[in-house]
Protein backbone atom coordinates (compact mmCIF):
# COMPACT_ATOMS: atom_id res chain seq x y z
CA UNK A 1 0.00 0.00 0.00
CA UNK A 2 1.50 3.69 -1.00
CA UNK A 3 1.23 6.66 1.25
CA UNK A 4 -0.81 9.49 0.61
CA UNK A 5 -0.80 12.66 1.99
CA UNK A 6 -4.28 13.70 0.07
CA UNK A 7 -7.39 14.38 2.41
CA UNK A 8 -9.92 11.86 1.64
CA UNK A 9 -13.31 11.56 3.14
CA UNK A 10 -13.74 7.87 3.68
CA UNK A 11 -16.80 8.23 5.35
CA UNK A 12 -18.63 9.09 2.49
CA UNK A 13 -17.96 6.19 1.00
CA UNK A 14 -19.88 3.60 3.96
CA UNK A 15 -22.92 3.64 5.34
CA UNK A 16 -22.90 4.85 9.52
CA UNK A 17 -23.65 1.21 9.84
CA UNK A 18 -20.79 -0.33 7.99
CA UNK A 19 -18.48 2.63 8.94
CA UNK A 20 -19.47 1.65 12.97
CA UNK A 21 -18.54 -2.10 12.21
CA UNK A 22 -15.84 -1.69 10.76
CA UNK A 23 -14.38 0.42 13.42
CA UNK A 24 -15.32 -2.12 15.83
CA UNK A 25 -13.48 -4.69 14.31
CA UNK A 26 -10.42 -2.46 13.76
CA UNK A 27 -10.09 -1.94 17.65
CA UNK A 28 -11.08 -5.10 17.94
CA UNK A 29 -7.58 -6.19 16.31
CA UNK A 30 -5.69 -3.44 18.41
CA UNK A 31 -4.56 -4.98 21.54
CA UNK A 32 -2.95 -1.43 22.86
CA UNK A 33 -0.18 -3.25 24.78
CA UNK A 34 2.11 -1.35 26.45
CA UNK A 35 5.33 -0.55 25.05
CA UNK A 36 8.09 -1.80 26.79
CA UNK A 37 11.96 -3.23 25.97
CA UNK A 38 12.33 -6.71 24.38
CA UNK A 39 15.02 -9.23 23.53
CA UNK A 40 14.50 -8.58 19.71
CA UNK A 41 11.65 -7.63 17.47
CA UNK A 42 9.90 -8.68 14.46
CA UNK A 43 8.40 -6.59 11.60
CA UNK A 44 6.17 -8.67 9.41
CA UNK A 45 6.04 -8.18 5.87
CA UNK A 46 3.21 -6.68 4.28
CA UNK A 47 2.42 -3.99 1.72
CA UNK A 48 2.49 -1.09 4.21
CA UNK A 49 5.86 0.21 3.75
CA UNK A 50 4.79 2.17 7.25
CA UNK A 51 5.44 -0.70 9.03
CA UNK A 52 9.08 -0.91 8.18
CA UNK A 53 9.11 3.12 8.94
CA UNK A 54 7.29 2.45 12.57
CA UNK A 55 10.19 -0.23 13.49
CA UNK A 56 12.54 2.18 12.91
CA UNK A 57 11.07 4.43 14.76
CA UNK A 58 10.78 1.68 17.61
CA UNK A 59 14.36 1.04 17.49
CA UNK A 60 15.19 4.74 18.04
CA UNK A 61 13.45 4.31 21.09
CA UNK A 62 15.82 1.91 22.41
CA UNK A 63 12.82 -0.66 22.24
CA UNK A 64 14.71 -3.20 21.02
CA UNK A 65 18.57 -3.95 20.29
CA UNK A 66 18.17 -5.76 16.74
CA UNK A 67 15.20 -6.89 14.30
CA UNK A 68 14.20 -9.23 11.67
CA UNK A 69 12.34 -8.24 8.54
CA UNK A 70 10.26 -10.97 7.83
CA UNK A 71 8.42 -11.63 4.27
CA UNK A 72 8.86 -12.92 0.56
CA UNK A 73 6.21 -12.02 -1.48
CA UNK A 74 2.43 -12.08 -2.23
CA UNK A 75 0.13 -10.93 -5.27
CA UNK A 76 0.07 -7.28 -2.70
CA UNK A 77 3.63 -7.12 -2.98
CA UNK A 78 5.27 -7.58 -6.41
CA UNK A 79 4.88 -4.70 -7.52
CA UNK A 80 5.57 -2.57 -4.44
CA UNK A 81 8.64 -4.83 -3.48
CA UNK A 82 9.75 -6.76 -6.33
CA UNK A 83 12.88 -7.99 -4.28
CA UNK A 84 10.75 -9.16 -1.35
CA UNK A 85 8.83 -7.34 1.17
CA UNK A 86 12.30 -8.41 4.04
CA UNK A 87 14.69 -6.55 1.69
CA UNK A 88 12.65 -3.35 0.69
CA UNK A 89 11.98 -3.20 4.89
CA UNK A 90 15.63 -3.02 5.63
CA UNK A 91 16.72 -0.89 2.69
CA UNK A 92 13.74 1.97 3.81
CA UNK A 93 14.84 1.22 7.96
CA UNK A 94 18.69 1.74 6.76
CA UNK A 95 17.57 5.16 5.08
CA UNK A 96 15.94 6.05 8.26
CA UNK A 97 19.05 5.47 10.06
CA UNK A 98 18.92 1.97 11.71
CA UNK A 99 22.32 0.67 11.29
CA UNK A 100 22.96 -3.00 9.51
CA UNK A 101 24.30 -4.17 12.41
CA UNK A 102 20.91 -4.53 14.38
CA UNK A 103 18.95 -5.64 10.92
CA UNK A 104 18.70 -9.82 10.15
CA UNK A 105 16.32 -10.78 7.27
CA UNK A 106 14.05 -13.71 6.68
CA UNK A 107 13.29 -13.25 2.93
CA UNK A 108 11.65 -16.53 2.65
CA UNK A 109 8.10 -16.37 4.70
CA UNK A 110 4.60 -16.52 2.62
CA UNK A 111 2.05 -16.01 5.60
CA UNK A 112 2.20 -15.20 9.26
CA UNK A 113 3.26 -18.46 10.34
CA UNK A 114 6.44 -18.75 8.87
CA UNK A 115 7.15 -15.46 9.65
CA UNK A 116 7.31 -16.33 13.37
CA UNK A 117 8.75 -19.41 12.56
CA UNK A 118 11.76 -18.48 9.98
CA UNK A 119 12.38 -15.38 11.89
CA UNK A 120 13.22 -17.67 14.89
CA UNK A 121 15.51 -19.95 13.42
CA UNK A 122 17.02 -16.18 11.85
CA UNK A 123 17.65 -15.28 15.61
CA UNK A 124 18.60 -18.68 16.99
CA UNK A 125 21.13 -18.82 13.55
CA UNK A 126 22.98 -15.27 14.89
CA UNK A 127 22.64 -16.60 18.94
CA UNK A 128 19.78 -13.69 20.12
CA UNK A 129 18.85 -14.98 23.27
CA UNK A 130 15.07 -14.41 23.07
CA UNK A 131 12.44 -13.64 26.44
CA UNK A 132 10.49 -10.93 24.95
CA UNK A 133 9.18 -10.15 21.36
CA UNK A 134 8.20 -7.16 19.65
CA UNK A 135 5.82 -7.95 16.81
CA UNK A 136 5.51 -5.27 14.57
CA UNK A 137 3.01 -4.93 11.95
CA UNK A 138 -0.27 -3.67 10.31
CA UNK A 139 -2.51 -2.16 13.05
CA UNK A 140 -5.62 -5.15 12.35
CA UNK A 141 -3.04 -7.72 12.25
CA UNK A 142 -1.44 -7.54 16.22
CA UNK A 143 -3.96 -9.79 17.33
CA UNK A 144 -3.41 -12.50 14.58
CA UNK A 145 0.20 -12.22 15.17
CA UNK A 146 -0.15 -12.33 18.88
CA UNK A 147 -1.96 -15.76 18.77
CA UNK A 148 0.49 -17.10 16.33
CA UNK A 149 3.47 -16.47 18.75
CA UNK A 150 1.69 -17.76 21.49
CA UNK A 151 1.16 -21.35 19.64
CA UNK A 152 4.51 -22.03 17.98
CA UNK A 153 6.78 -19.84 20.43
CA UNK A 154 5.09 -20.45 23.91
CA UNK A 155 8.30 -19.54 26.02
CA UNK A 156 8.54 -15.75 25.04
CA UNK A 157 6.07 -12.70 26.06
CA UNK A 158 5.10 -10.94 22.74
CA UNK A 159 4.64 -7.55 23.03
CA UNK A 160 2.46 -6.19 19.78
CA UNK A 161 3.27 -2.66 18.12
CA UNK A 162 1.68 -1.02 15.14
CA UNK A 163 1.59 2.57 14.44
CA UNK A 164 -1.15 4.55 16.74
CA UNK A 165 -3.90 5.62 14.34
CA UNK A 166 -7.30 5.58 14.08
CA UNK A 167 -8.90 3.68 11.19
CA UNK A 168 -9.79 6.88 9.50
CA UNK A 169 -6.40 7.89 9.91
CA UNK A 170 -5.01 4.71 8.59
CA UNK A 171 -7.28 4.58 5.80
CA UNK A 172 -6.14 8.25 5.01
CA UNK A 173 -2.61 7.67 5.06
CA UNK A 174 -3.05 4.72 2.14
CA UNK A 175 -5.25 7.19 -0.04
CA UNK A 176 -8.52 6.18 0.81
CA UNK A 177 -7.86 2.78 -0.26
CA UNK A 178 -11.13 0.86 1.86
CA UNK A 179 -9.80 -2.34 0.89
CA UNK A 180 -8.25 -2.31 4.07
CA UNK A 181 -11.89 -3.08 5.80
CA UNK A 182 -11.85 -6.17 3.52
CA UNK A 183 -8.30 -7.17 4.83
CA UNK A 184 -9.56 -6.86 8.07
CA UNK A 185 -12.80 -8.90 8.22
CA UNK A 186 -10.59 -11.23 6.21
CA UNK A 187 -7.79 -11.21 9.10
CA UNK A 188 -10.59 -11.69 11.47
CA UNK A 189 -11.58 -14.94 9.95
CA UNK A 190 -8.77 -16.19 10.92
CA UNK A 191 -8.26 -15.35 14.30
CA UNK A 192 -11.84 -17.38 14.25
CA UNK A 193 -10.49 -20.54 12.35
CA UNK A 194 -6.65 -20.61 12.34
CA UNK A 195 -7.18 -22.46 15.71
CA UNK A 196 -9.58 -24.99 14.58
CA UNK A 197 -6.12 -25.66 11.99
CA UNK A 198 -3.65 -25.45 14.63
CA UNK A 199 -2.20 -22.49 13.54
CA UNK A 200 -2.80 -20.00 16.61
CA UNK A 201 -4.16 -19.75 19.91
CA UNK A 202 -8.17 -19.60 20.62
CA UNK A 203 -9.13 -16.15 21.50
CA UNK A 204 -12.87 -15.03 22.75
CA UNK A 205 -14.19 -13.26 20.18
CA UNK A 206 -17.04 -10.95 21.18
CA UNK A 207 -20.97 -11.03 20.43
CA UNK A 208 -20.89 -7.90 18.92
CA UNK A 209 -17.94 -8.24 16.89
CA UNK A 210 -19.27 -11.10 15.48
CA UNK A 211 -21.79 -8.79 14.48
CA UNK A 212 -20.47 -6.59 12.57
CA UNK A 213 -17.96 -9.04 11.24
CA UNK A 214 -21.26 -10.75 9.47
CA UNK A 215 -22.54 -7.55 8.49
CA UNK A 216 -19.59 -6.06 6.61
CA UNK A 217 -19.31 -9.96 5.01
CA UNK A 218 -23.06 -9.49 3.92
CA UNK A 219 -22.55 -5.85 2.88
CA UNK A 220 -19.65 -7.16 0.41
CA UNK A 221 -16.20 -6.59 2.11
CA UNK A 222 -15.63 -10.44 1.46
CA UNK A 223 -12.49 -10.17 -0.94
CA UNK A 224 -10.47 -11.30 1.66
CA UNK A 225 -12.29 -14.27 3.41
CA UNK A 226 -10.90 -17.89 3.33
CA UNK A 227 -12.85 -19.43 0.82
Amino acid sequence: MSRSSGVVDVRQQVTDQQWADAELVWEYHRLHHELRPCSAAIALGCNDIGVAAYTAELFHRGLFPVVVFSGANSPDTWSPFPRGEAVHYREHALRLGVPDRAILVEPDAMNTGDNVALSREVLRDHEVDVNSLMLVSMPYMERRAYATVRKQWREVEPVCASEPLTLAEYIQELGGDLEVIDMMVGDLQRVIEYPKRGFAIDQEVPAAVLGAFQRLVESGFDSRLLR
